[in-house]
């Protein structure tokens, strides 16, 4: 098996560089069997009825991969949570639930996008159950898409404003809550991204792989060859 997971890339008009990456590397990565994306593909997403120009270039992008042969498996992020079924169509792939066990390197491993660890984050918890529950995202959905667009610019400027009035150690994982989803879930192995401090963390017997997130400069990737895992970063021209 040789599976690439990424998450983090913030896909936006404001992006180009990194756009560019991800176009370069669906086209160097010609004998994947499978492309694990872990949320926050997009800075942000309004519905799957985006037809904004970035939205219509990602699926057509993502659907020729898919067409060469690679599965193309996404979960939703704290940016893009809006994600449904209709875009796991569009680019003929699977939509993940929010928390997914899959056998990776010889395993069952828990994939996430990694929100739900930060719970010392309460202010953000506490959003992040509204904006997921089912009435809320029909009620949005009602709206045209501008509307829903400008609403997306307001949640992100609050973000932005939030985060730097918090300590960095909130908006990390809480160990607690690792440890707890990897009983839940029965396996001693975690992938997820979301904080954007890649590394390879021991947890007990087991290990916490984080994703880098990527920017101008940078990009990241977990690849999966077979029983081996390797955390690797590139350099984004």
């Amino acid at each position: 098996m040789h599976r690439l997971f990424i998450s983090d890339l913030h896909l936006s008009e404001d992006t180009p560089a990194i756009e560019a990456a991800l176009v370069a590397l669906l086209a160097r990565e010609q004998e994947l069997d499978a492309l694990i994306i872990l949320g926050d593909f997009f800075e942000a997403w309004v519905g799957d009825d985006d037809d904004a120009p970035l939205a219509d270039r990602v699926r057509s992008q993502l659907f020729e991969f898919s067409r060469r042969g690679c599965e193309i498996f996404v979960a939703r992020g704290n940016r893009d949570f809006m994600l449904g079924e209709q875009f796991a169509s569009d680019i003929d792939g699977t939509l993940l639930q929010d928390e997914t066990v899959m056998e990776v390197a010889g395993r069952p491993t828990l994939l996430l996008h990694g929100d739900t660890l930060c719970t010392d984050d309460v202010d953000y918890q506490q959003f992040r159950a509204l904006v997921h529950d089912p009435a809320w995202q029909t009620e949005m959905m009602a709206k045209p898409l501008e509307a829903r667009r400008e609403l997306a610019r307001q949640l992100r400027a609050m973000s932005v404003d939030a985060a730097s009035n918090k300590p960095e150690d909130i908006m990390d994982v809480n160990q607690a809550a690792v440890e707890q989803q990897l009983q839940a879930a029965s396996v001693d192995r975690i992938v997820h991204g979301h904080t954007h401090r890649p590394a390879r963390h021991a947890v007990g017997s087991g290990e916490r792989i984080v994703l880098g997130d990527w920017t101008a400069e940078k990009g990241w990737y977990l690849r999966e060859r077979g029983n081996d895992l390797s955390l690797n970063s590139f350099a984004i021209d």
